[in-house]
């Protein structure tokens, strides 16, 4: 597991993304549909903050999802973004333990 959250970190597109969940109300508008904290972030809208299409935002949030950083949530035609704390805890002890 470790090699895919590696790769998922290797990409500045994909830190970029994980900054701004880290805090989703600093950083993306209120949403229609979905709260930003309790739901996630719409990734029409992380496409949009990123400036590329939706396809290519869909790489990258696929990536860190299965990686186990980023949780999933499809309501209607949406999916929204959201951390995943705890995976995200235990990755950090775990390179933390291997260093």
């Amino acid at each position: 597991m470790e090699v895919e959250v590696l790769k998922a970190l290797a990409s500045g597109r994909r830190l970029q993304i994980l900054e701004w969940l880290r805090d989703p109300v600093a950083h993306f508008p209120p949403q229609v549909d979905g709260d930003l904290l309790t739901d996630g972030v719409c990734g029409v809208l992380i496409a949009q903050k990123l400036e590329v299409s939706q396809p290519t935002a869909g790489e990258h949030l696929k990536v860190l999802t299965a990686a186990g950083l980023l949780r999933a949530k499809r309501s209607k035609q949406w999916v929204f973004y959201r951390r995943d704390e705890d995976r995200i805890r235990e990755i950090k002890q775990t390179f933390q333990d291997d260093w």
